[in-house]
């Protein structure tokens, strides 16, 4: 992963703006939809998917990409944003948010976009799933692919057990 610079701090806190705004102008054009949590993780987001995350606009599917899993699934509005800004779709789709036959409904589908690895809207059940990506990935690849899977969780999934238990399985097969 490249160094911090001044400039691409900058650049960051600029993509992370502009994907807020686009955020609002998405629930703006859509009259429902949840605020507080996609606005308040933009710029993890942005870090992520600009940063951090190694992935491709123009090969979403490539053979040794980051995997990410996104559990709390009502905060897809940041999701969504950060994808269309990130190259995966045009920036005006982005208004069809919750419409009828839109890509981008209210949970993502793992099935309407790139790069969407999983289905979610239950709470409780993507750190599961990421468990057991990275332990497919181990048993596909060897020891280590390289690969990173990231998963974000909401608070109020936690107290799900499932999660609990997919924490202890994580530790117990040392994934990282």
């Amino acid at each position: 992963m490249e160094n911090l610079t001044d400039n691409k701090i900058q650049f960051l806190e600029e993509r992370a703006n502009n994907i807020r705004e686009s955020i609002i102008e998405m629930l703006l054009e859509a009259k429902s939809g949840h605020t507080a949590g996609p606005l308040g993780m933009a710029d993890i987001f942005t870090a992520l998917f600009f940063h951090v995350l190694k992935h491709d606009p123009k090969n979403p599917k490539m053979k040794d990409r980051d995997i990410f899993v996104l559990s709390n699934g009502h905060i897809c509005p940041v999701y969504y944003a950060t994808l269309a800004h990130a190259g995966y779709f045009p920036t005006e789709e982005l208004k069809t948010l919750r419409k009828f036959g839109s890509r981008l409904q209210g949970h993502p589908h793992r099935e309407f976009l790139p790069l969407l690895e999983t289905s979610s809207g239950p709470l409780g059940s993507g750190l599961s799933q990421a468990v057991g990506m990275a332990l497919a990935d181990r048993i596909d690849q060897g020891k280590s692919s390289g690969r990173q899977i990231y998963c974000f969780l909401g608070d109020g999934e936690l107290d799900e057990g499932n999660n609990w238990e997919a924490f202890m399985l994580g530790a117990k097969e040392k994934l990282r």
